[in-house]
């Protein structure tokens, strides 16, 4: 059996791309990722992730990476689809598109690290978007990045691929000064988006349906709300 796991980067920030990704292994390809000490993103360094995210790509069946745009997210809460079920539907792309690859002939483990608090009512969701099941076992599990290699691979490839992400925009908008992380937790992001959120409120680079885009500018998302409640008529 090949187990495909399936974690994402990028959840909170209030700036930049939330990113999701899966992993394809056959048993020896987890034991030699384990040999290689791959695992939760969150307790690699940087420089190791860049050189992990390469072994990772060269000893995997398949791998496939999704970028969400911060208007995607807030086109989708919008439309009232929250982020967990935004998430599932992004699972689930991931899942088809490498169980059509394989052409459904193989058994495949899908373990994902679950976002919600409800691991079952979240895995019901995620099996409505899901094309075809016969061949998968699906396992949606808290800490799945730290308890399976398949998973910690993931979180890897995704939280890379969130950080290559980041620089570009770095790059993009250096002329205005440091982004910083993009999480509302850090004074930079928080800083910058003080002084340059309103003027760059139309450039895809905030998710303005964040409370921290709400609390630092209550009457443009008053008048944001007022737009998408005239377009969906």
């Amino acid at each position: 059996m090949l187990v495909l796991g399936i974690d994402d980067a990028g959840r909170g920030p209030v700036i930049g791309p939330m990113i999701l990704a899966g992993a394809l292994l056959t048993s020896e390809q987890e034991k030699l990722l384990k040999r290689h000490n791959v695992r939760d993103s969150k307790i690699v360094l940087h420089p190791e992730r860049i050189k992990l995210a390469k072994i990772i790509k060269q000893n995997s069946v398949s791998f496939k990476v999704i970028k969400t745009s911060p208007e995607a997210i807030d086109d989708s809460l919008a439309k009232g689809t929250n982020l967990n079920t935004l998430e599932a539907k992004i699972a689930a792309v991931i899942i088809n598109s490498i169980n059509h690859q394989r052409m459904r002939k193989e058994k495949i483990k899908v373990i994902l690290d679950c976002p919600s608090t409800n691991t079952l009512s979240w895995k019901n969701v995620l099996l409505k978007y899901i094309e075809h099941k016969e061949n998968l076992v699906v396992s949606c599990e808290h800490r799945a990045d730290a308890n399976h290699v398949s998973v910690s691979a993931a979180s890897i490839l995704a939280k890379v691929t969130r950080e290559e992400e980041i620089k570009k925009l770095k790059k993009q908008f250096e002329k205005y000064g440091n982004t910083g992380s993009g999480y509302p937790s850090d004074p930079a992001t928080i800083e910058f988006l003080k002084k340059h959120g309103k003027e760059l409120k139309s450039s895809g680079l905030f998710r303005k349906s964040w409370a921290t885009w709400k609390e630092i500018f209550p009457q443009e998302s008053a008048k944001e709300k007022g737009q998408a409640t005239l377009d969906s008529f």
